[in-house]
């Protein structure tokens, strides 16, 4: 039996390599151009070859704790191949960083004092953020922290884009107000 469409999943779960096979074909320009996005910017193709690889790998091994559709699946592997990226690029963004400092003039670095502010105001944020309506806290988290497009939100959430382009435009402004309340010495409400 080989895999398709309607049994992919089950297959890949039993551990069948023509799922696999098949997962690389219907899903390899979803994970490459995912990974080339978050890589790009290191300008080494066997970094990105090798995080593909990996994401692939990493699906194999954990095809067992995924449960449901084909949908869930390739949101669960988009997941997957996005934050397998940033890890790729954290770990070898460093290591250019002080291989080459050409372009680096002078490196920042943040007492701790600036590192506690810093916190602190996401902090802040984030509760801001958790006293919006549930609908405009959850565009906010999918736009802002999950990196998701308009376009993907509003199909989740079944809004038009205008909906969901207003609905941010409101909640920063009432971030904003709140923000500002609370730089003149105002409570969080």
């Amino acid at each position: 039996m080989r895999s398709n469409e309607n049994n992919f999943i089950q297959r890949l779960q039993r551990k069948k390599e023509d799922a696999l096979e098949f997962v690389i074909d219907t899903y390899l320009p979803l994970i490459k151009g995912t990974t080339y996005k978050v890589l790009s910017p290191l300008k080494n193709d066997g970094i990105i070859e090798e995080c593909i690889n990996d994401i692939f790998l990493t699906i194999w091994n954990n095809a067992k704790k995924f449960s449901g559709d084909a949908a869930d699946f390739k949101k669960w592997i988009y997941a997957i191949a996005k934050f397998k990226a940033i890890d790729y690029y954290r770990k070898n963004r460093t290591k250019t960083d002080f291989i080459t400092n050409d372009d680096l003039d002078f490196i920042p670095e943040r007492s701790a004092e600036d590192e506690l502010i810093l916190r602190e105001d996401q902090r802040e944020l984030i509760h801001l953020i958790n006293q919006l309506e549930p609908v405009d806290r959850d565009i906010f988290i999918m736009k802002f922290f999950l990196g998701l497009k308009t376009e993907d939100i509003s199909q989740k959430l079944g809004l038009t884009r205008a909906a969901i382009d207003n609905r941010i435009y409101r909640g920063k402004k009432r971030l904003y107000t709140k923000a500002m309340d609370l730089n003149m010495g105002g409570q969080v409400l």
